[in-house]
């Protein structure tokens, strides 16, 4: 029985965004000597024309961790206290959040992320769900249904060329979402610890 997720994630339809996860972790590879020019074009072109997701984990089983996981997203749920991801971590294709009563906050300012897109669904109930994106980063809401509480998009809306964008979808709840770039504190907190680190 427990087989049969896997080969169910496995048929799965990849998006862009799994391509383009496996695009560039080939061209990580090449660029590490890992596999060579002519290896890349061949699983370049097997990756660009995969259906399913099962057709892209062979593409990278050899290279270390693989980009794709099991078809399942991060999930965070808010329950009583809330939930966070922040500070660095890696990013994966699909995110899905639960405000619950204590709320749930994504901060990507320090997110390592190699995707073109990130899908993230959003019940946001009743606390809420905020999303910290940098700049440049642009949040697509056109499938958000608004519920009650309603969505706060302080965000540019410019997009800078290679940078991700976000397609949120799901519900606003009663706590709402709110998509904002990094504060002064945040910003003034991000470059000491650059300052530390270098």
């Amino acid at each position: 029985m427990t087989a049969e997720p896997s080969r169910s994630a496995g048929r799965m339809r990849a998006s862009d965004a799994d391509r383009e996860a496996v695009v560039d972790q080939l061209r990580e590879a090449a660029a590490e000597g890992r596999i060579d020019l002519d290896e890349l074009d061949t699983r370049l072109g097997q990756a660009l024309a995969a259906r399913t997701r099962g057709e892209l984990v062979p593409l990278t089983d050899d290279l270390g961790p693989a980009v794709l996981d099991s078809g399942e997203p991060l999930t965070l749920q808010g329950g009583v206290h809330g939930a966070a991801r922040s500070g660095r971590w890696k990013v994966p294709p699909r995110i899905v959040a639960y405000g619950g009563m204590g709320g749930v906050r994504l901060d990507f300012t320090q997110a390592e992320c190699r995707l073109r897109e990130i899908e993230v669904e959003v019940d946001a109930q009743m606390a809420g769900v905020r999303i910290v994106v940098p700049l440049g980063w642009k949040a697509e809401t056109d499938a958000l249904d608004l519920g009650l509480g309603g969505l706060k998009d302080k965000t540019s809306g410019d997009r800078l060329p290679g940078t991700p964008v976000l397609r949120i979808t799901g519900t606003c709840g009663m706590g709402g979402v709110v998509i904002r770039h990094p504060n002064l504190r945040e910003r003034r907190k991000q470059r000491k610890e650059l300052s530390r680190s270098t």
